[in-house]
Order: structure tokens, then C-alpha cells, then sequence
């Protein structure tokens, strides 16, 4: 253990050291000083031009707010009301509406005796005959079209504020 003594005495020593470097010769600074406010100043770019402040006005306040509904829908055509667009839930429902229609595919079509039907494959490989009035698809798709290079289907689709709306949606002929 240091002794009090010698601790200042150690501190002493360190003091008086820190203070020699602390001299009255501030030559060198000095000099310093001179040669910075010796050299030639730089050009200073002017300040950016500020364009006066447009104000804006609003004039949409007569409109239709974009997020609530039009007369029509807000007066009952939203719910399906009595006349309402909806899917038919007593309707006893077909094979292919078991599938996607993005996982179906037209294969051909087919007459026999004056009808016209369409051929379509599901994922595991067997083939149906469809005819225009057949229901396919998870969406009550009804098919309302057949011809040689496409089946047309209208979907009953939820509209996202509580009713239903038809959506046309194709099955085109394959590659394969």
C-alpha cells in the first residue's frame, strides 16, 4: 500500500509536469492564425431562389366520398334485398363444382344428336361432358357458352359490402 505521503508526492510530480506544457510561447499559434486570415476566401454560391407558396383548394366536397357506397347499394341492393342477387342455396349441386375453375381444363368438344357439349378434365385426369346451363366452379359458375376454343361461365362472386355480383369467367382449350 502507497503511503499517504508518497501519493502526493506522485500527484505533485504529475501536476508539475502538466503544467510545463503550459508555457507563455504561443508563437506557433500565432503564426497559424496569420497564415488562415492570409488566404483568399472562397466564393460563396447566393442563396437558392424560394418560389412563393401555392396554396391548394379543395373543391371535391359536393362528391361522392370514395369510400361509402352509392344510393342504389345503400338503399337495400347491398344485402341481396328480396330481388337481390345470391347464389341458390336449394339447387342440388353438380360434380365439377367440387374444382377450382383455374384447375379445370376444355379438352374438346362433342355432337351427338344435335347437342353440343364440351369436354372437360379435372386434376385427376378423367374427363366430363358439360352442356350450356351446367353449373361448374366453387363460385355457382353456370355455364353460358360453349364453342371450339373456350367454355363461358358467369360466377356469382360476393361484392365485398355484403351482396353478390356476376363475374364472366372462361375455361379455354388446352395445349396438351
Amino acid at each position: 500500500m502507497i503511503g499517504r505521503r508518497t501519493g502526493l508526492l506522485i500527484v505533485a510530480a504529475l501536476s508539475g509536469a502538466g503544467l510545463a506544457g503550459c508555457g507563455q510561447d504561443m508563437s506557433d499559434l500565432e503564426a497559424y492564425i496569420a497564415e488562415v486570415n492570409a488566404r483568399p476566401g472562397g466564393r460563396i454560391e447566393p442563396l437558392p431562389v424560394i418560389e412563393p407558396y401555392q396554396s391548394f383548394t379543395y373543391d371535391a366536397y359536393d362528391m361522392r366520398a370514395p369510400f361509402t357506397p352509392d344510393e342504389p347499394m345503400a338503399q337495400g341492393g347491398a344485402d341481396g334485398g328480396e330481388l337481390g342477387l345470391r347464389p341458390d342455396a336449394r339447387r342440388a349441386r353438380e360434380y365439377l363444382e367440387q374444382f377450382p375453375l383455374d384447375t379445370l381444363e376444355m379438352v374438346g368438344t362433342l355432337t351427338i344428336e344435335g347437342g353440343y357439349y364440351g369436354l372437360v378434365q379435372t386434376m385427376d385426369n378423367l374427363v366430363h361432358r358439360v352442356q350450356v346451363g351446367n353449373y361448374i366452379g366453387q363460385n355457382d359458375g353456370r355455364i353460358v357458352a360453349i364453342d371450339d376454343t373456350e367454355i363461358r361461365v358467369v360466377e356469382i362472386v360476393p361484392d365485398g359490402i355484403g351482396g353478390y355480383m356476376e363475374r364472366s369467367a372462361t375455361i379455354g382449350l388446352g395445349e396438351n
